[in-house]
């Protein structure tokens, strides 16, 4: 039972609902002129030749959840396959009062179905749904008994999307691409449903073609209007004021013009309510209701929001309250007229600044927020679980969280996943990270029919109007490598390109981009129509340019597992990168946790590889630093999965630091969102977070790699230098007793042998180029490219503010890099008690003789953790690592043995 803007009940069997109904009615009270919503719970799912049959389930619920939760575990992907061929029934038997409900119009609103259904209320038909994305309401006043059957019939998502596809084939309008690569184990057809492109699978994800409801079905009570969505456009007018442009967007009913009285409520910006009484006497059109208004706030009332790392995150609560009648009287006394809506906003300002570059070739592409020129870094954001009714406010909670704390300030929200919840966009107001937000199509053509673009015009305008008023939301794309893909023959599409470029044009441009229009804003640039682009200047080619990834305009995805991803060199030089990456495995532990105990490891990480090149590239990066064992050998999956996280770190720790290292150059590189943060199964991956919310290595060094203040070396061949730059995000920095202290190790003993120190200075939001090194100027005499290695740190007095270190060979090849003689101890434990779990703190001590090369630590429990850090190199013979994990209660009894402890040590020859 949930009351909501008034009494809420939950359907349930014919027995007990009438005392649910009076319960309901005796707690919540009677809410006179407020708008009453009644979610719809307690749901059977039956499929079709009843076989299967599942009841009590709540929302959101899906096929996979009820039947086959274990899908991402062992084989279960391809193992539970056939729940997704198969045609289900949620019915939903409940009781309603309708003479207590006689006056007004009750709608029943469908906020997410998945996806191709037919819904009926009492044998009658309400509707059809085919957009996953879409809020379907449906006027029920005159269907409504007081016994009620519900009933949504929910088609095979793949054999919805093989029906469509074979009536475009035999048109002759096929719309590759088909089917995705072999190694996927997916579906076919994708792009002909509106839903999550990567339930049919993805080269990280499983296919898992869910169906089911996915979000809340409510009914609504109410006479003549209800606020569904506010937009907010905050800019500054000048400079005593700023100006909140505010349209409030209504559903209406009765199919009538009327009148209305709306209140807005703000009370840390303004000293009283402002009341819009406009439409009391004039009537507002039901076919377009929209009360829009604007409202000037004074600035000294207002605190800037900004992004993460450059000021606070200050939100400012705003309520809506909406009172519409019919008729000039005003309305009736409890009649069901008043409804509200509550949001936060935030004042900032946002551009994106396209004008001629300084190397005089193409545009700049940076953001500026309120006047300040920032370089964005971050990452790419999939969804949190490959379910969508399994997406919970924790574990996005828990992956923005870590995003915050690795000094991102943008998340790209990918265009094959979903649009996400809105606690998702909020929670990114209140961490000050910015969404790059791409429209939900990636990787593919799509059909242009009639019944399918008007699907995707109320696909977008719906999601646009819920997000627009976020802060956080900086832009938005109509697709994810689409433009790329088209002329770049991705799918085979030049045979009849005349026909592709048309349909392109028309689906982003005369429908996405049209739809976006509505929420545009003075506070937020115009959208781009497909990432990479070459932004601005691809109108000069009606939105398809020759090269999309041209370096010189707009943004870039890069790829290249055939070269050396450690050698910066090998990458590009761009305005802004908004994809980038290597893959890794995840942990040994969460493979443990994947698998069932009869299932060979190696096996499984090759069945859930699904890049189409396989582990090569893994590999052959690996194969290139460090000493991978061979395959026949006992120890090879484990130094497989820990040396490819090192790898990985590796590289796009390199590549990160050469595109923030150009930000003050001309090229003027301003941007860097890596691929990708999370997982939504254990599998080899791109992602820095495993699905089980562990951070790997690369996570945990981005931290440093994208911290506020770094030092970076990058190695320069043609003079066989380090090239050295200081970088500072911080728009006032002290600049006192700042040195770069540039120390020797060598392989086989501890504590720097030899250092070099130079005074240095810091620029303010820039980077300061510092010097080029040669490294025959630190390794000397006794130190060889082999034997030694260079950690250059950057220090205000004694204190290292930011280190990184350069290995002039391959980890392999070193010589002296022996058993470090580790030993490690649980020197103390310590456990808070919160709201729900107990927050457990681990000190771990770790000794060594020798230094040990990218020291690894791994729970051995099915807890998420944190540690200080991971993958370092212990260079000192005492080392304190400190462990945080949530459990049940307190682990006074963890273990030695519930921690491994790895060293690249462990595995030279």
């Amino acid at each position: 039972m949930k009351c909501r803007h008034g009494c809420g009940l939950s359907g349930g069997g014919a027995s007990g609902a009438v005392l649910v109904g009076i319960l309901a009615f005796l707690i919540c009270g009677v809410h006179g002129d407020k708008v009453e919503v009644i979610e719809l719970g307690n749901w059977t799912i039956t499929n079709q030749n009843g076989s299967l049959t599942i009841g009590n389930q709540s929302l959101p619920s899906g096929i996979y959840s009820a039947f086959g939760p274990q899908v991402l575990d062992s084989y279960n992907d391809v193992g539970l396959r056939y729940l997704a061929y198969e045609n289900w029934t949620y019915s939903n038997v409940f009781q309603f009062d309708v003479h207590h409900y006689q006056r007004g119009h009750i709608n029943l609103t469908f906020h997410g179905i998945d996806t191709v259904a037919e819904i009926r209320l009492n044998h009658q038909l309400l509707g059809r749904t085919d957009n996953m994305f879409v809020r379907y309401s449906y006027d029920v006043t005159s269907l409504l008994q007081t016994d009620n059957l519900l009933e949504v019939e929910i088609q095979s998502s793949v054999l919805a999307a093989l029906a469509r596809a074979n009536i475009l084939n035999e048109a002759k309008k096929n719309v590759p691409p088909e089917c995705p690569n072999d190694r996927y184990h997916g579906e076919c057809h994708m792009n002909m449903l509106r839903k999550m492109q990567a339930s049919f699978s993805w080269d990280w994800g499983p296919a898992a073609p869910s169906a089911g409801i996915w979000k809340a079905v409510q009914l609504e009570i109410y006479e003549v209007a209800v606020i569904r969505d506010v937009d907010v456009d905050v800019s500054r007018i000048n400079g005593t004021h700023w100006n909140m442009h505010i349209r409030c967007y209504l559903d209406a009913v009765g199919g009538q013009d009327f009148n209305g009285k709306l209140i807005l409520y703000a009370v840390e910006l303004l000293e009283r309510p402002v009341v819009v009484d406009t439409f009391a006497m004039e009537s507002i059109s039901h076919l377009a209701p929209v009360i829009e208004f604007d409202q000037a706030v004074p600035i000294e009332k207002v605190v800037t929001w900004w992004p993460n790392g450059y000021g606070e995150q200050k939100l400012y609560p705003l309520h809506f309250t909406l009172k519409a009648w019919h008729g000039g009287d005003g309305p009736e006394v409890r009649s069901k007229t008043k409804s509200y809506k509550s949001l936060q906003v935030g004042f900032r300002t946002l551009e994106l600044i396209e004008v001629p570059a300084p190397d005089g070739i193409g545009n700049t592409f940076l953001f500026r927020v309120n006047g300040v020129e920032m370089f964005m870094k971050g990452s790419n954001y999939i969804p949190s679980h490959i379910l969508p009714e399994m997406q919970t406010k924790e574990q996005i909670g828990h992956l923005l969280r870590s995003a915050k704390e690795a000094h991102m300030n943008m998340l790209r929200v990918w265009g094959g996943g979903v649009y996400e919840s809105d606690y998702f966009y909020q929670l990114a107001d209140s961490l000050g990270l910015l969404i790059w937000q791409d429209m939900m199509f990636a990787c593919a053509m799509y059909p242009v029919g009639d019944d399918f673009l008007s699907s995707v015009r109320e696909e977008v305008r719906q999601n646009a109007l819920r997000l627009s008023h976020h802060p956080s939301v900086a832009i938005f794309v109509t697709n994810n490598e689409n433009e790329a893909a088209l002329v770049q023959n991705w799918y085979g599409t030049f045979y009849d390109v005349d026909r592709f470029e048309s349909e392109y044009r028309q689906l982003y441009l005369a429908n996405v981009i049209h739809e976006l229009k509505m929420v545009s804003h003075i506070s937020r640039p115009q959208p781009l129509v497909s990432s990479p682009s070459n932004g601005k200047a691809s109108e000069q080619d009606n939105y398809i340019s020759s090269n999309p990834q041209d370096n010189h305009n707009g943004d870039v995805h890069f790829y290249d597992y055939l070269k050396d991803g450690w050698n910066p060199e090998i990458y590009p030089r761009p305005r802004f990168v908004s994809e980038y990456g290597f893959q890794s495995f995840p942990g040994a532990y969460a493979w443990q946790r994947s698998k069932n105990d009869s299932d060979d490891l190696l096996a499984l990480i090759k069945h859930r590889q699904h890049h189409p090149l396989g582990n090569m590239p893994v590999i052959a990066l690996v194969e290139r630093h460090l000493p991978l064992p061979l395959p026949e050998e006992e120890n090879y999956a484990n130094a497989l999965i820990y040396f490819s996280q090192i790898a990985q770190a590796m590289a796009t720790k390199v590549e990160t630091e050469l595109y923030r290292s150009l930000r003050d150059t001309p090229h003027r590189t301003m941007g860097a969102l890596y691929w990708q943060l999370n997982d939504v199964w254990v599998a080899p991956s791109w992602s820095g977070i495993d699905f089980y919310g562990n951070w790997k290595i690369l996570h945990y060094w981005a931290r440093d790699f994208l911290a506020p203040i770094a030092i970076v070396a990058l190695y320069e061949r043609s003079t066989d230098s380090l090239n050295i730059s200081l970088i500072c995000d911080q728009l006032e920095v002290d600049t006192r007793e700042l040195s770069v202290v540039a120390n020797v190790h060598f392989w086989s003993q501890l504590l720097p042998r030899e250092s070099t120190s130079w005074a240095v200075t810091l620029r303010p939001n820039g980077v300061q180029y510092d010097k080029v090194v040669p490294i025959d100027e630190l390794l000397k005499g006794q130190f060889t490219r082999t034997n030694a290695f260079l950690e250059l740190q950057l220090r205000r007095g004694q204190q290292v503010i930011s280190r990184t270190h350069f290995f002039p060979s391959s980890i392999a090849a070193a010589v002296g890099l022996e058993d470090p003689d580790l030993e490690y101890e649980i020197s103390s434990r310590n456990c808070l008690n919160t709201s729900d779990v107990i927050r457990n703190s681990v000190s771990i001590s770790i000794q060594v003789k020798r230094p040990a090369a990218f020291v690894y630590l791994e729970l051995l429990k099915p807890y998420r953790y944190t540690l200080s850090e991971n993958g370092f190199m212990q260079t000192t013979p005492m080392h304190v690592v400190y462990l945080t994990f949530d459990a049940p209660s307190c682990a006074w009894l963890l273990r030695k043995s519930d921690i491994r402890v790895l060293t690249v040590n462990d595995f030279m020859r």
